[in-house]
């Protein structure tokens, strides 16, 4: 081999040689940009993925605040409603014991009350009390009675009153603590789950 030969075969050695470190090079240089892309790449949907989740969270917080307050605001002009309606309910309830008071029947459960309270006083001293609205009653009542009620000075819508001194009992079948205690403990249960 001549000296040309080996220079050529020496150059051709070098250039192969050289072309192949430099794909090994750029092999790994474009291993290496490949993988730092995979991680950037992963850290980016991460943080993505992160702050999706702080997004909806805050949405989801600002939705069940929306909720939470249109719930809020339902529940009062419900309860409103319900205040009127209990209103107009018990100004009807009013209107229809004051009629009931005006009727032959209302004597007639008057008495019922009263023999009740005898039965329970016994021998013992009863005073009865009728509302001053049925002083009309009395002389009918003591007719079927056997006694004189009282007028109370007190109104209580109708009803009576009953006072055993000796055994401390008070018997209150007044409409009006009936009427109280009914307006007190009213609740609007109903609709398809309360039917």
């Amino acid at each position: 081999m001549t000296t040309e030969e080996k220079l050529q075969h020496f150059y051709d050695v070098s250039m192969n040689s050289a072309q192949e470190e430099a794909q090994k090079a750029i092999s790994e240089y474009r291993a290496s940009l490949e993988q730092e892309m995979e991680q950037h790449k992963r850290e980016k949907q991460a943080a993505s993925d992160n702050r999706f989740k702080i997004e909806s969270e805050n949405a989801a917080r600002e939705i069940n605040k929306a909720l939470s307050a249109e719930h809020l605001h339902i529940k009062r002009k419900l309860s409103k409603k319900q205040q009127a309606l209990k209103e107009k309910l018990f100004a009807e309830v009013e209107d229809l014991l004051k009629t009931f008071c005006r009727q032959p029947e209302y004597t007639d459960w008057m008495e019922e009350k009263i023999r009740a309270a005898l039965a329970v006083a016994g021998n013992d001293e009863v005073k009865i009390y009728v509302n001053s609205s049925d002083a009309a009653l009395l002389e009918e009542l003591e007719k079927r009675t056997g006694m004189t009620p009282l007028l109370s000075d007190t109104d209580f819508m109708g009803g009576i009153r009953a006072v055993i001194p000796d055994k401390n009992i008070l018997i209150d079948n007044t409409f009006l603590t009936c009427f109280e205690n009914e307006k007190e403990s009213f609740n609007f249960d109903g609709g398809i789950r309360h039917e």
